[in-house]
């Protein structure tokens, strides 16, 4: 039996977000060169504290979008990261709300 790579099928289920009276979301749209690669996410203060997220292929209408959705985040500014270095700061995240960020495609990385 063989294992797929996570990152390589499609994503066709629903993202459910958990965000509330403390806590919002992000979602990040790149483009497809960034399909597969973990983005990691630091609140600004601390650069040392970070949790990833693999940006997977899903559907907008009949269109692929290539996204990484980061939940739960306490509300603040936040780092994006790839390879270990800071790509994106100050991208904010308010309680309640879900942000949205293009991936600047000057800071596309490998995968």
């Amino acid at each position: 039996m063989s294992h797929e790579h996570y990152a390589a099928r499609r994503h066709p289920e629903f993202v459910v977000l958990e965000i509330g009276e403390d806590v919002g979301a992000l979602i990040v749209h790149t483009g497809p060169g960034m399909h597969g690669v973990e983005i990691e996410i630091s609140p600004a203060a601390d650069d040392d504290r970070r949790s990833h997220k693999q940006v997977l292929e899903r559907r907008s209408g009949a269109d692929p979008a290539y996204t990484a959705v980061f939940d739960q985040l306490p509300a603040g500014a936040y780092t994006l990261w790839t390879d270990g270095v800071a790509r994106v700061r100050g991208v904010e995240v308010a309680a309640s709300r879900v942000a949205e960020l293009e991936w600047p495609s000057e800071v596309e990385v490998a995968a």
